[in-house]
Order: C-alpha cells, then sequence, then structure tokens
C-alpha cells in the first residue's frame, strides 16, 4: 500500500506537481483557512439542508453510482461567490492546471463542482477513473495526456468511517484493463480545509460511509482541456447576472470565454456572435 504524500498549502509548488506526476494524487494540508470553511459552511448550509438524498438523476446508473444516501448541491459558482472566487481560483489548483493541463489546450475550464455530503449508510462508489467521461477517446488517448485535475476538498474531517475518498496511487500510470486489489487502495484521511488533489486518470472512489451520525460534506471540483465538452453545464448553471459580478478569471473558467488556438493555426471555440462572450457579458449584451 503506498501512502498519499501530503504537503502543507506553503511548500514550494514545484512540489505538487511533483507528488501529482508521480502517485497520481497528494494531500493539501489547509488549502482553505478555518475561517474560510466557516464561511462557505455557512453560506451553503440551508441550501444542503433543503438537498434531497433521494433526487432525481439524469438516469438510473447515475443515481447507483451515487446513491440514495448522498446529498447533492451542483453548480457551485453559480450559488457562492465564496466558492467560485476562493476555491475555484485557487491560485495552488491554477498552478496545478497550468502545469498539467496547458501543454495540451490554450486554456482550461472548470468540468464541474458540486458540494456533496456522504450519509451514514452511503456505500463506496465503485472505482472508477474521472477521465472515463470521455470515452469516446478510448484506446486512442495517449497515456501521457491528461485530461483533467481534480479535487475533493473538505468541509469537515474526513475519516476512513465517514467516507473519505479512496484512491489508489501509482494507477495513473496502469494499463487501463488493470483493476485495483483492495491491499492497493488508500483513504485521504484529513482534516477540514484540506484537500485531495488526483488526475483524470487516478483511480478512486467516493468512500462508504459506516458512521451513525456523520454527514461526511465536501466540494467536489474538477478542471479539463478547454477544447472538451464538460459534465456541468457552467454557462447555463451561472446565469449571465451573477457571472457578471464575478472576476474575469472565474468567468473565463465557468464558460464565459473561448478556447483561442488560433496563434497556432488551430480554432476558435465558445464564441457568440464571433467575439468572446467575456467581452459581451461586460457590455450588457449577454
Amino acid at each position: 500500500m503506498t501512502p498519499i504524500t501530503t504537503l502543507p498549502a506553503t511548500a514550494p509548488r514545484v512540489a505538487f506537481a511533483e507528488a501529482l506526476s508521480q502517485d497520481g494524487a497528494l494531500i493539501v494540508e489547509e488549502l482553505l483557512s478555518a475561517d474560510a470553511v466557516q464561511r462557505l459552511n455557512a453560506e451553503l448550509a440551508p441550501i444542503i439542508d433543503k438537498a434531497n438524498p433521494a433526487m432525481r438523476h439524469l438516469n438510473d446508473k447515475v443515481g447507483a453510482f451515487f446513491g440514495a444516501h448522498v446529498k447533492h448541491v451542483s453548480g457551485l459558482p453559480g450559488k457562492s461567490r465564496a466558492f467560485a472566487e476562493e476555491v475555484m481560483c485557487h491560485a495552488l489548483m491554477l498552478d496545478l492546471c497550468d502545469r498539467v493541463l496547458l501543454p495540451n489546450c490554450s486554456s482550461y475550464r472548470l468540468n464541474l463542482a458540486h458540494l456533496m455530503e456522504r450519509g451514514p449508510g452511503a456505500e463506496r462508489q465503485s472505482l472508477h477513473r474521472d477521465h472515463d467521461v470521455w470515452k469516446h477517446f478510448g484506446r486512442f488517448k495517449p497515456q501521457d495526456l491528461e485530461l483533467q485535475v481534480s479535487a475533493v476538498v473538505a468541509l469537515c474531517d474526513f475519516t476512513k468511517q465517514n467516507g473519505a475518498t479512496a484512491l489508489v496511487p501509482g494507477s495513473h500510470r496502469w494499463p487501463l484493463d488493470r483493476a485495483a486489489r483492495e491491499d492497493e487502495i488508500v483513504h485521504a484521511v484529513m482534516p477540514a480545509g484540506a484537500a485531495v488533489i488526483y488526475l483524470g486518470s487516478t483511480i478512486h472512489a467516493g468512500g462508504a460511509n459506516t458512521t451513525r451520525d456523520q454527514w461526511r460534506r465536501g466540494f467536489h471540483m474538477s478542471y479539463t482541456l478547454g477544447w472538451l465538452r464538460t459534465e456541468e453545464n457552467n454557462a447555463l448553471a451561472v446565469a449571465p447576472d451573477f457571472a457578471r459580478t464575478l472576476s474575469r478569471r472565474a468567468q473565463q473558467l465557468v464558460g464565459y470565454g473561448v478556447h483561442d488556438a488560433v496563434d497556432i493555426y488551430g480554432g476558435y471555440l465558445g464564441m457568440v456572435d464571433m467575439r468572446d462572450p467575456g467581452e459581451l457579458l461586460a457590455e450588457g449584451a449577454l
């Protein structure tokens, strides 16, 4: 069993990139301050309290994957300005995305962002790789082409008993048909404010919650190459009136921007009326 490398948020940026490249996952301590965790919990508590663990999903298979004991709040950048600016735009996360994703795109985007509370009785998800949502890449995707950088950010203390994320360090380098053994799985046990960051090619799963009364609350968010279709339709999840109040960087990440590869003789993706939608947003035209 290979442990997950744990680093303080103050470590040199290159150390995070090296750990992610070597193991496919790492834990960052104090990614968010105690004050930020408190504010985010206070802001989102009324919304998560109304969430229904038996909510209707896209289809039955998606519902079965998440299970009937998990509360969801999706579209977070459109519901929480603190999330959009302090979590989604966190400098450490964007630095890792710069290193991992920018070699294969002109810009990257938020793939999805949702808060999940795994309640008592939640079973461990099936082990999976997040990048499999783009299954059409199949055997044509080069092994060194990473499609995604993901993170689970703890808003409470994560323990193995309450459902800490299960991961298989090193699995990002495995053949796609290799299954993980139970003795290769480790859990991202970490305090509130910490985050486990992993590649889209790393095998992982939401952990089982075997407690009687603890709900494990955390953000799941991921970023992907700007020329891929995102899982969540972020430009609809973040309404223009709210998006207009966000920083330009946050606007770009949620889709109010163009993937502009013209300078390298590529295309431009995501334009509106032949222009960058961020400019139209600023003008009030959107």
